[in-house]
């Protein structure tokens, strides 16, 4: 399941961001498919980036002038979340598999979460309030109409975009000023909270997360657990990089559905929808 899940996470990024002219001259694609989304945190200004990222195209449309309903982003986030839920974050998104590879560095004591999760956790809404929504809903002062969310926060922006574009455009590097150098800060203290931390930009702070997670208990995409199987070994609970409880996989909005709990049942009663029930676990 380990294997299988980062091959997708792979192929998926590699596809995504396929553009490898971009990354060469480095300026950004902007053909057709740059108006389609990908459902993962996928930066636009990533120089090999195909498609646009869903939070981003979000506040696009909310900046236009007037006040509106953007339909078709609202449409795209009720597809792909009922649909997937929060195993877009599992399985399709750019930034989360780099804090899995990131997790995975041999160094450090490793945990699940950080103290106070139970109030942490409720970071990415606000972050999905405060600046992915009510600084483009703002009408008035200087905060007004702009993408708050990638410009000031978003660390899959700098990683995909901003790194590579400097790179390789020397006028872009002449004009990297305090705004970047804050971007930059915020990526390094994720990557460097990554090594101990399971995700926690993930976990905390990603208002993409924030939408799918609402979508988890009733998503096509499940964790479906047969009770009358189970032997309460407690594998699972051991194995769930989140730390969630038997009753919370799947259901809460923390489940990434990353299948992990899946491959460590040893009675097969955690497997996915559309799965065998006497399907061996695959680890």
């Amino acid at each position: 399941m380990r294997r299988f899940r980062l091959t997708v996470q792979l192929l998926f990024t590699i596809a995504t961001n396929g553009y490898m002219y971009g990354f060469l001259n480095g300026k950004i694609y902007r053909g057709s498919l740059k108006y389609a989304c990908v459902p993962g945190l996928n930066c636009y200004s990533c120089p090999g980036a195909v498609a646009a990222c869903p939070i981003g195209a979000l506040q696009a449309l909310l900046n236009q002038q007037g006040l509106q309903i953007p339909f078709a982003a609202l449409g795209f986030f009720f597809l792909f979340g009922s649909l997937l839920g929060r195993s877009v974050c599992g399985w399709l998104c750019p930034f989360g598999l780099v804090q899995d590879l990131l997790h995975k560095i041999p160094v450090f004591q490793k945990k699940k979460r950080l103290s106070n999760h139970h109030i942490l956790k409720h970071g990415k809404y606000v972050v999905l309030i405060l600046l992915a929504w009510a600084g483009s809903m703002i009408l008035f002062g200087g905060f007004a109409k702009i993408p708050a969310f990638c410009k000031y926060l978003c660390p899959s922006g700098t990683l995909f975009g901003a790194l590579p574009l400097l790179s390789a455009n020397e006028a872009l590097r002449e004009q990297a000023g305090g705004l970047f150098f804050w971007k930059l800060g915020i990526l390094l203290a994720i990557v460097l909270l990554s090594v101990k931390i399971y995700r926690p930009f993930c976990q905390y702070l990603c208002p993409l997360g924030a939408i799918y997670g609402w979508f988890n208990r009733f998503s096509l995409v499940q964790i479906h657990w047969e009770q009358e199987r189970c032997i309460s070994c407690m594998a699972c609970e051991r194995a769930c990089p989140t730390a969630l409880s038997l009753h919370e996989i799947s259901r809460s909005s923390e489940c990434i559905r990353c299948g992990k709990c899946v491959g460590a049942c040893p009675q097969s009663c955690l497997h996915f929808s559309g799965t065998h029930r006497d399907e061996p676990p695959r680890v």
